[in-house]
C-alpha cells in the first residue's frame, strides 16, 4: 500500500483561479488591466489554499475592486494548459457577480491594477487573447441561457 503523503505527492498539479463576470446595465463586462501582464481580464486570481472558488472570487473582486457583490451561479470553467511561465494548467472559474450601475463605486487596487472598464465583447476582442475571448463569449451565453458551459483547450 502506498503512504498517502507519498500518493499525494505524485499527484498531477493543477492551479485553481476564479473571477468575477460583472457588467453595467447595457451589458458591457467589467474588465481591469492588470500591470503585470499586457492584456485585460476578469477581477480575480488564484484560489488560496483552504479556499473555494466561490469565496476567492469574492475576495478578489473586493481586493481589486472594492466591491462587494454576490456571487452567484458559476457561468463557465475552463480548462487552460500551461501558458508563458505557468508550468501547470490552470482551471478556471468565472462566476456571475451581477450588474453594478457605474463604475464610480469601483475602488481600484492600485499595486496590481492599473485600470478597468466597460467593454462589449468586440472592444473586449483587441483587449485580450483569443482563449479569453471565447471565455466572454461563453459567459455572455451561459449568463443568457442559465447554463454553466465547460470550455476545453482552444474552445
Amino acid at each position: 500500500m502506498i503512504p498517502a503523503d507519498v500518493f499525494y505527492a505524485g499527484l498531477h498539479k493543477v492551479v485553481a483561479a476564479a473571477a468575477g463576470f460583472i457588467t453595467d446595465p447595457s451589458g458591457r463586462v467589467l474588465l481591469v488591466k492588470p500591470n503585470y501582464r499586457d492584456h485585460w481580464g476578469w477581477p480575480g486570481g488564484h484560489v488560496d489554499e483552504g479556499e473555494s472558488p466561490e469565496a476567492a472570487c469574492g475576495r478578489e473582486v473586493l481586493e481589486e475592486l472594492g466591491l462587494t457583490t454576490d456571487v452567484g451561479r458559476l457561468l463557465v470553467v475552463q480548462w487552460v494548459p500551461p501558458l508563458d511561465d505557468r508550468p501547470v494548467p490552470l482551471v478556471h472559474f468565472l462566476f456571475d457577480c451581477g450588474t453594478v450601475n457605474d463604475g464610480a463605486s469601483v475602488v481600484l487596487q492600485a499595486e496590481e491594477l492599473e485600470g478597468y472598464g466597460f467593454f462589449t465583447a468586440e472592444e473586449a476582442g483587441s483587449l485580450m487573447p483569443s482563449y479569453l475571448v471565447a471565455r466572454l463569449l461563453a459567459a455572455e451565453s451561459a449568463r443568457a441561457s442559465g447554463t454553466t458551459v465547460y470550455l476545453r483547450p482552444g474552445g
